[in-house]
């Protein structure tokens, strides 16, 4: 191992031991496994993606009776009521908020006056410029390898294009749950990762057995893009429900459907296949590493194991490079 080589702007700004944030999925991303991971020191997030203003304030009261380390909130700046969740935030002073989709710009001054970090999740070189106008504190940049709603561009291709055109940590996200990725990551530019789709399999994570089950069944070509025909594309692993949409949105391209009938054909389906194990007929949103996860073990076994890993593999870089 190479003394400090996992200590990065990102260890340093957000008061964690490794440059490891946890996805904040709706409907997965709980108080249980935020604090987990906070625990174990990577950076634990709780999805508010689903939950009422009432439910986020019990979530992070949860979460600070399980642990005393900084965690954030991830919020779903399109959400209607999204003026009564930052309101949440701030009077908890959650220590980092996370944002996506939309325009996190009218928030960031409240925020950071209550001493949050904010962390907008971006797919663009362009997107990133303009929240660094905003002042933000790092972001997010994420490769359409990414489970859930995604953008255009891949992960290694975004990463190092976001590091060169702003003045900002960049935290890379999409297709990254082993250390090998952690440290592929550090090299294009990035000063930590984003992974979801690694800690759903995490014991403490509250999702249905059969959703776990159904990533660790999955394979490297398990995973498709719904939904793009409508612009509003979606990777989730290949079930009846994706079958459904690809039947859709041919008629929809053929003009015997409605943009309104496929995006209704999602509505409720990722809280049915989290919450009541429907995998087949529910939204199984995944990323396209899934294949790699084959293990259900403590959050903190995760982040030690990817930790080991990335520390070896940039060490054998290093070997290969002065050899």
């Amino acid at each position: 191992m190479v003394k400090g080589m996992l200590k990065t702007k990102i260890t340093e700004k957000f008061n964690i031991e490794y440059p490891i944030f946890q996805g904040g999925m709706a409907w997965v991303a709980t108080a249980e496994l935020a604090a987990a991971v906070s625990n174990a020191g990577a950076l634990g997030i709780i999805g508010a993606g689903s939950m009422t203003s009432e439910m986020l304030d019990k979530e992070i009261k949860k979460a600070k009776s399980l642990t005393t380390k900084p965690f954030g909130v991830n919020l779903m700046l399109l959400l209607p009521h999204i003026e009564e969740l930052i309101e949440v935030v701030i009077q908890n002073r959650v220590p980092v908020v996370t944002t996506g989709a939309g325009n996190p710009g009218p928030f960031v001054d409240r925020l950071k006056a209550a001493g949050i970090k904010v962390v907008p999740v971006v797919p663009s070189v362009a997107l990133a410029k303009r929240m660094e106008r905003y002042k933000v504190d790092a972001v997010i940049a994420e490769g359409n390898e990414a489970g859930g709603h995604i953008g255009p561009l891949t992960t290694m291709v975004l990463i190092p294009q976001i590091v060169r055109e702003v003045n900002l940590p960049v935290i890379a996200a999409g297709g990254i749950a082993t250390g090998e990725g952690l440290a592929a990551a550090l090299c294009l530019g990035a000063e930590g990762v984003q992974m979801g789709t690694r800690f759903i399999c995490a014991t403490e994570c509250t999702a249905h057995p059969a959703y776990k089950e159904a990533i660790l069944k999955a394979k490297d070509r398990s995973t498709v893009v719904t939904g793009q025909s409508i612009g509003i594309p979606v990777r989730v692993l290949r079930n009846k429900l994706a079958q459904r949409y690809e039947v859709w949105e041919k008629e929809y391209l053929e003009g015997k459907r409605t943009k309104e009938e496929i995006e209704e054909l999602g509505v409720g389906m990722l809280r049915k296949a989290v919450r009541e194990g429907e995998v087949e007929n529910g939204s199984v949103m995944a990323g396209a590493i899934a294949g790699i996860v084959n293990e259900i073990k403590p959050a903190r076994e995760i982040i030690e194991e990817v930790v080991s890993q990335a520390e070896l593999a940039l060490k054998k870089a290093l070997d290969k490079f002065n050899n």
